[in-house]
């Protein structure tokens, strides 16, 4: 049955625009792994204003707010200007406990702006990028030393907006073997590398919420703190956003608290 499915696999990887290495995945991620790839993001048209002040001077992505596109059905028409795009690599592998859990980091408490913020690898696309998964793979490997051959790249989300509506692609990759994989950091942007259960970002544990206004509609901060190894980090804004919808979108199921206000939605 095992063999079965692994050729189910090979096949599906076959057939799809994604690299994929096996690397002896557990049951339980060949099961995922299935699944997200018959994943359909939401497609909504739009694309983002010019240079704003939440992309540092090295193209990474900060933002206090961080919607999903479909969220501000219909794209007002003076949104549609030419297309800024970056890519975050939300990297997901099997804990020891058989939990799934995702990398994060924590930006250098000496750079000039965002220090000592949680983020997903990722950045701006650059013009030698040929997709958003190439963006989020290449920003990766730089920051945490992840070799792309190791990533199994599933699926890609929908884009989230940021406040100046900077679209942001989270692209969700499997770590197959963890243990392949040893985490080193650019110490000229990152302070350190961990990683917290997927699972958590659909619980109302540790969380709390800030109600916020923007262009006449209120939207919500969400904002979860995480301590582990001793060490305590708070993961919020729009890289806690990403992490509650791909939560939701791997285990099939809504968070238990309210992610947004539905009015939103009507208020654009």
């Amino acid at each position: 049955m095992i063999a079965a499915s692994l050729r189910s696999l090979v096949m599906a990887a076959s057939s799809n625009s994604y690299s994929y290495n096996l690397i002896g995945p557990t049951r339980n991620l060949n099961n995922l792994i299935q699944q997200l790839r018959l994943y359909k993001a939401p497609r909504f048209g739009g694309g983002v204003s010019d240079e704003d002040d939440e992309v540092d001077e090295r193209g990474k992505v900060f933002s206090q707010m961080g919607l999903a596109e479909s969220a501000m059905r219909p794209m007002p028409p003076a949104f549609k200007s030419q297309d800024k795009r970056a890519a975050v690599l939300v990297c997901l592998f099997e804990g020891d406990l058989g939990d799934l859990c995702v990398f994060l980091t924590k930006r250098s408490s000496n750079l000039s702006s965002h220090s000592g913020e949680v983020a997903l690898p990722g950045g701006k696309a650059d013009e030698g990028d040929a997709d958003d998964v190439a963006t989020a793979l290449r920003e990766a490997e730089e920051e945490i030393g992840l070799n792309p051959s190791l990533v199994n790249v599933v699926t890609v989300l929908e884009p989230f907006l940021s406040k100046k509506l900077l679209r942001v692609v989270p692209v969700i990759g499997i770590l197959s073997d963890r243990r392949s994989f040893k985490p080193v950091a650019n110490v000229s942007e990152v302070e350190a590398i961990f990683d917290a259960p997927l699972e958590m970002f659909l619980k109302d544990e540790n969380r709390r919420a800030e109600e916020r206004e923007w262009m006449g509609a209120k939207y919500l901060i969400h904002f979860f703190d995480y301590k582990t190894d001793d060490q305590k980090y708070l993961i919020w804004g729009m890289t806690a956003s990403i992490l509650i919808n791909t939560a939701s979108v791997v285990y099939q199921r809504p968070p238990s608290f309210a992610e947004q206000y539905r009015k939103f939605h009507h208020c654009l």
